[in-house]
């Protein structure tokens, strides 16, 4: 198979057209061309009135490819991408606790391998879950073990389903094929910036579930891991707790895949002398806009073009106080949401559905934090510093979980927001005009508004003056990190315990998640398999 690299093709493409590039970069005859699908295609917006994809196409042709090579400069040689799924030959089931996009694949690669995992939730299926959501923002009733951060699927069910990635590893690969193979659409295989969205994404990991039971795994919800055994520094099994009951599940390996929310686990395995450390991570607000406005500043006289969708954006800058601000998990055409997991506490998320059509659109505003800022040595002071954040945003939205609101002019100008302009928040269940400046340290605020402004430099509109800020956002990753060993991958302390994923500070996304997830589910087949 031939791919070929940087070929320009118009938005309203058709298949014809893609031949029709192939057969010309090639310099061969359009019948020579047996097959083409893209590899990869992305968006070239930097000239506004010049918009097209940018792809990488793969091409089977019917005569000598090696021949054609040498007439082609863009072009190499390629082969399919196979993941090699190995055989367990021994040992007790390993148990993954946690069903975000880490624990869905360490047990997905195992129960390929045949190893039967088990695999424990403390929340809900994703249908019961969803309906315990959308309870929350309806009414403010918050279940803390079935919530936008708990339950099958993790915290990125409720997100945008972002899934690109800065990882390397062709591992992501093998997730994004599994993603289709369970659901998701055919077009994360090839676009540069994919996404599944909610809608879709509650799909997916059921059916991802339903396969790993199908191959003998097993799947635990309300399950919350308690504790764990062990004997002469090695695992010998988990203590769990369903519906008030204690039980002991023996094994020899368990991937901790527990997210960033799980701080009660956090505090256990302190207690418990797991090797912890703080990190550093970022807190700050959602700030959204009109989406049309977005559209516009990003792709000029295409904006609306369906082929292009709601446009997106990335934006950072480097302050002179040392403080990096940047946009994070940006979502077009979606909403802000409620993300809280704990009593009399708020923290907001972004979320999308696939077609990405509601009227605003929505980023994390970030601000770098480290642990030299919490004022504390212990290793969960960061987890701590989000808890008072959260409190403190709770307080100002009054009652019922609704948020602190704020116009971009009242935060830049130290003022509480009395009346809201042409954007309107999205959140349930509602929201409190406020200012976000009276719950937000000084150096994150000082540091948000000179993003804002920055930021408003480099994308027409984003400091608009009736953009709406949503506080407060706390929970970008996780502000521990359970040390491993490089190689193995297992705690430093405990042999066959696997800190895995963005809550053990291994990660930073779904497919990084993921991938990480994948990894610790292959050091425990080779290690048992030795």
């Amino acid at each position: 198979m031939i791919r070929i690299n940087n070929v320009h093709i118009p938005l309203d493409y058709s298949d014809k057209v893609i031949i029709k590039k192939a057969a010309n970069e090639l310099r061969v005859d359009k019948k020579a061309v047996k097959s083409v699908s893209i590899f990869r295609r992305s968006v070239d917006a930097r000239k506004k009135d010049n918009i097209y994809f940018l792809c990488s196409i793969d091409v089977e042709l019917n005569v000598n490819e090696n021949s054609v090579l040498k007439k082609c400069k863009n072009a190499v040689k390629v082969t399919p991408y196979k993941y090699d799924t190995k055989e367990w030959k021994s040992g007790t089931s390993p148990v993954v606790v946690g069903m975000g996009p880490a624990g869905l694949f360490a047990a997905l690669i195992l129960a390929q391998s045949g190893a039967k995992p088990i695999l424990i939730e403390r929340g809900r299926d994703v249908d019961r879950r969803h309906d315990d959501v959308q309870k929350f923002w309806l009414t403010g009733k918050l279940d803390t073990s079935s919530n936008v951060q708990f339950g099958e699927g993790g915290a990125g069910t409720f997100s945008d389903g972002k899934l690109n990635t800065g990882t390397k590893d062709m591992r992501q690969r093998k997730v994004l094929e599994e993603f289709v193979k369970h659901g998701a659409p055919d077009e994360i295989l090839y676009n540069a910036k994919p996404h599944i969205g909610t809608d879709k994404l509650k799909i997916t990991v059921k059916n991802i579930r339903e396969k790993i039971i199908a191959l003998g795994g097993t799947v635990l919800f309300e399950t919350k891991l308690t504790g764990i055994n062990t004997k002469d520094g090695k695992i010998t099994g988990v203590i769990v707790e369903k519906q008030g009951k204690t039980d002991i599940i023996e094994t020899d390996n368990v991937i901790l895949a527990i997210g960033h929310s799980a701080r009660d686990t956090f505090e256990m395995l302190f207690d418990k002398g797991i090797p912890i450390e703080a990190k550093s991570f970022s807190v700050g607000a959602r700030i959204e806009h009109l989406r049309e406005n977005i559209d516009r500043s990003q792709y000029g006289k295409f904006a609306g073009n369906k082929s292009l969708g709601a446009a997106s954006y990335k934006l950072n800058t480097h302050l002179p106080n040392g403080r990096g601000v940047y946009t994070f998990c940006m979502c077009p055409g979606g909403k802000v949401v409620n993300a809280s997991s704990e009593e009399n506490m708020l923290v907001t998320n972004g979320m999308s559905e696939f077609a990405r059509d509601e009227i605003n659109s929505n980023s994390a505003l970030l601000v770098g934090v480290s642990p030299d800022d919490f004022n504390s040595d212990s290793p969960l002071a960061g987890m701590y510093f989000q808890r008072e954040l959260e409190k403190r945003a709770f307080e100002l939205g009054g009652s019922n979980y609704n948020a602190p609101v704020q116009r971009v002019e009242d935060f830049l100008d130290n003022t509480k927001s009395t009346h809201l302009g042409e954007v309107k928040p999205s959140i349930y269940p509602g929201y409190e005009l406020s200012d976000l400046n009276t719950i937000l340290p000084d150096y994150i605020a000082d540091s948000m508004k000179q993003g804002i402004k920055d930021m408003g430099k480099k994308l027409n509109g984003f400091d608009y003056v009736d953009a709406v800020l949503t506080g407060v956002e706390t929970r970008s990753s996780s502000p521990i990190r359970i040390l491993r060993n490089s190689e193995t991958l297992e705690s430093i302390k405990i042999k066959g315990l696997y800190p895995c994923g963005e809550g053990a500070g291994y990660a930073g996304g779904i497919i990084s998640a993921a991938v990480d997830g994948i990894k610790c589910a292959e050091e425990i087949i080779n290690k048992n398999n030795k």
